[in-house]
């Protein structure tokens, strides 16, 4: 029986019918259409459906979509730059080379938005750490660092 909650996605209130068994990432996705997060192993293990709640990285494919109610959730569709631009992290992505196919970014965008959050000058030591919990199988990680650290102290 599908029960009803209210949140806050990307800024705006939101308002959907859940089945309690859904993920954060499945409402995301299906119900409210914003496909940037992305689903692929289902098990938090690959980092795509990477999405922050209250200010917090969570993996959304393993997050009950029912937890979500009454929170703040922000998805890479939530990410603005300056005059509708892309958010200056994403740009450093696109200016590194930091994007093959794609379908990591999302999840890499937001882990490394709450990573200079927390830490805006890491080391490269630090972001690899922090990324550890997202997978990418085509760009071999370097790109993705130097986007990160050349993003730092913005």
């Amino acid at each position: 029986m599908k029960q009803l909650i209210k949140f806050v996605i990307n800024g705006m209130e939101q308002e959907v019918a859940v089945e309690p068994w859904w993920s954060l990432a499945h409402v995301l996705r299906e119900e409210l259409n914003l496909t940037g997060t992305k689903i692929s192993c289902e098990e938090g293990d690959c980092g795509s459906c990477t999405v922050q709640i209250n200010g917090k990285i969570v993996k959304s494919c393993i997050y009950p979509a029912i937890k979500a109610g009454g929170k703040d959730v922000l998805t890479i569709e939530g990410l603005k730059g300056k005059n509708g631009e892309l958010h200056e992290l994403q740009q450093s992505f696109v200016d590194n080379f930091a994007i093959q196919c794609g379908y990591c970014t999302p999840g890499m965008i937001m882990t490394s938005k709450a990573l200079l959050e927390e830490n805006p000058s890491p080391t490269e030591k630090e972001v690899r750490k922090y990324l550890k919990g997202n997978l990418c199988r085509c760009t071999g990680y370097k790109k993705i660092t130097d986007a990160v650290m050349l993003n730092g102290d913005k």
